[in-house]
């Protein structure tokens, strides 16, 4: 039965799905490149929560903050260590140097960590309830949502009424015009890794917070989830990819509401065959933005 409960989880589901297709669309729109390496942002900050609260014996929430910080910070240095110098290369070498870049970090995490998952110390609110409308939610799910809501409306503020973010959708929209405009082009594309690694570390809270814990393919999940989310909302617009987080969260809770026990295991390919529907009826998307064939040189 569908009620409060189910709006719930469908509000937080979405609004992680969201932040994870908002996080592949910013570079997406700037370089026209699927950035792989993208989930490993989110095993990147799922480690730095491990190490610090096993061994650093630091406050969680500081933790928490530092993974934030170090994930996007690890998505500004693969920009700048790996993207840039093959910008002006062919187009096949940005989506070769992602799968390298991904593969690098795992190999990383498995070198240096563990090939095991490893328990991540987590505030005890995260495993704490509350009775939210007459419904008892984990409270999780309402941070989910609420931190969600702050992001979107800050990402929202800097796009519309800063420079930095103004010039973003320039760049987004002509990249070509906005470099001859003189906006530089470096600063515009690490402002966009460096927004894409903070969702992504923000993610990850939440991510890791379901299960307390991290292996060096956890990214792989929210990286495919982000790809669907942005195919069904649309690749070309940041409203489209935080509309399809949320319509991808709906499909996926209702799929576990209508189909019977027995098929429960087959969500996952229930909701290629609805991307496939998407790509074959409305390729743009459910938002169409603007697209350009422009290349970043």
């Amino acid at each position: 039965m569908i009620g409060g409960e189910f709006v719930i989880n469908t509000l937080s589901l979405g609004s992680l799905y969201a932040l994870l297709a908002l996080g592949l669309v910013l570079v997406y729109g700037i370089l026209k490149l699927i950035n792989f390496a993208y989930g490993e942002y989110i095993m990147v900050a799922g480690y730095t929560m491990f190490l610090l609260g096993t061994y650093a014996g630091l406050p969680i929430w500081v933790n928490m903050v530092v993974a934030v910080l170090l994930a996007a910070l690890t998505s500004y240095l693969t920009e700048l260590v790996a993207f840039r110098p093959v910008r002006t290369h062919a187009f096949h070498a940005m989506l070769v140097t992602s799968f390298a870049v991904s593969v690098l970090l795992q190999n990383a995490a498995l070198l240096f960590v563990s090939p095991r998952s490893r328990a991540v110390p987590l505030p005890a609110a995260f495993n704490e309830s509350i009775s939210l409308f007459g419904v008892v939610t984990p409270l999780r799910n309402v941070l989910t949502i609420v931190t969600t809501v702050v992001l979107l409306v800050a990402l929202s503020l800097l796009m519309k009424y800063t420079v930095l973010g103004i010039a973003m959708r320039a760049a987004a929209d002509k990249f070509t015009t906005t470099r001859l405009m003189g906006v530089p082009a470096n600063l515009v594309i690490s402002v966009a890794f460096i927004i894409s690694g903070f969702l992504a570390g923000t993610v990850s809270l939440f991510w890791v917070g379901r299960s307390a814990s991290v292996d060096p393919l956890i990214g792989f999940a929210p990286l495919l989830i982000a790809f669907i989310a942005t195919v069904i909302g649309g690749m070309n617009s940041l409203v489209g990819a935080v509309a399809g987080g949320y319509v991808y969260g709906l499909l996926f809770n209702l799929l576990s509401v209508l189909l019977p026990a027995s098929m429960i295991n087959y969500r996952d390919a229930f909701m290629f065959a609805i991307v496939i529907l998407f790509l074959l009826l409305k390729p743009e998307g459910l938002i169409r933005g603007s697209y350009t064939e422009e290349r970043v040189g």
